[in-house]
């Protein structure tokens, strides 16, 4: 991809004429839906479009121009990545995204605001589950849009191939993740690790880089040896996406992240981290974690203790050798993938976003 604002662009544009077109259809229903497509806005506004730019990446391992039918493609994954987001934040009991209101917070304020009867926070929550499952449907619909425009049916039938496995992919491991936050206490400390390295790769990994670069490069026409070498890629990719992700979720800096300092201990987030901490850590400490993961109200000083304790444990340091060896896995399989100059170039500085990334 040459043109990095070029496509920011293409996709933003493809994106809000996608909403725009569905507006009238969805308030022909009635003028009260009107929040859905409000919110629907707020959601897919700015962001990184990295989902689209890992797909865009793929096509280009194949073409050197990119047509409107693969613009529809990468977009559809950010509105899919947006429907995930808002579910995902109900089920973290997340209060912001991206440093505002996250969707069931929005409801719960429109609920107050207009007086209704019930409880706020169930509206909101029945509310944004609605917003989610709208925009799983809106998802597919300018995917398949993308699709049907191509000329190559059989690696359009690839390419659907391919997302319809990472949606099933990303809800197993988002139901993997809620049960590590709860199944904790009955799970055997030497199978933590393992435990939690699998919800890296399903919830995260495979949805955020390898899928999206293998779906753009099956529509593109790539060959089974071309698509996998961009699982290759794509997968230890996607799993130092996640690990760094994991460590902001810690120890990021609110202001860039959106996100409370500490918000994954609130949450009680069964990280690779935390497992790497708990193997060099005393059962008494381990107990005293436990105690302290998931608790919502945790002070800033339970903060910066348990920080403290994934710090002096070398978990840490353990998770950031993990993901440079991540990295230079993926950058060894692209110098020797053969793809195009402009594509390898591409690759290669995905591999330097990923490692380096603040928020």
């Amino acid at each position: 991809m040459r043109d990095q604002d070029t496509w920011v662009e293409r996709v933003n544009a493809r994106i809000e004429h996608f909403i725009t077109d569905r507006e009238s259809i969805v308030l022909e229903v009635s003028p009260d839906l009107k929040p859905f497509i409000e919110f629907s806005r707020l959601f897919l506004s700015g962001g990184k479009r990295f989902r689209a730019r890992c797909a865009l990446l793929g096509y280009g391992t194949q073409h050197d121009q990119t047509p409107e039918n693969v613009i529809d493609v990468a977009s559809a994954l950010e509105i899919f990545h947006a429907a995930a987001l808002v579910h995902d934040d109900i089920m973290d009991k997340s209060d912001t995204r991206r440093g505002a209101p996250s969707a069931h917070r929005r409801f719960e304020s429109l609920h107050k605001q207009s007086g209704w009867a019930g409880t706020g926070d169930d509206f909101g929550t029945s509310s944004a589950l609605l917003l989610g499952d709208l925009l799983l449907a809106f998802s597919d619909e300018l995917f398949s849009q993308g699709l049907s425009d191509s000329t190559n049916i059989s690696a359009a039938q690839a390419s659907r191939r391919e997302f319809d496995r990472m949606r099933i992919d990303v809800t197993a491991g988002q139901y993997l993740d809620i049960v590590e936050e709860r199944a904790w206490p009955v799970v055997d400390k030497l199978d933590a690790l393992t435990r939690a390295q699998r919800v890296v790769i399903y919830k995260s990994a495979k949805y955020s880089i390898e899928a999206p670069l293998v779906i753009g490069a099956a529509l593109g026409g790539a060959s089974i040896q071309q698509l996998t070498s961009l699982r290759e890629i794509g997968l230890p990719l996607g799993i130092a996406f996640q690990l760094r992700d994991d460590l902001l979720g810690v120890f990021g800096d609110p202001a860039v992240t959106g996100k409370p300092a500490g918000d994954d201990l609130r949450e009680g987030k069964r990280t690779v981290l935390i497992a790497l901490a708990q193997q060099e850590l005393p059962a008494t400490a381990i107990r005293l974690m436990d105690e302290l993961l998931g608790d919502e109200s945790l002070d800033d000083n339970q903060i910066a203790t348990l920080q403290a304790t994934l710090t002096n444990t070398g978990a840490v340091d353990k998770l950031e050798a993990i993901i440079d060896e991540q990295v230079a896995l993926a950058r060894s399989v692209i110098a020797q993938a053969g793809f195009n100059q402009d594509a390898t170039t591409g690759l290669l500085n995905l591999a330097e976003l990923v490692s380096q990334r603040s928020a």
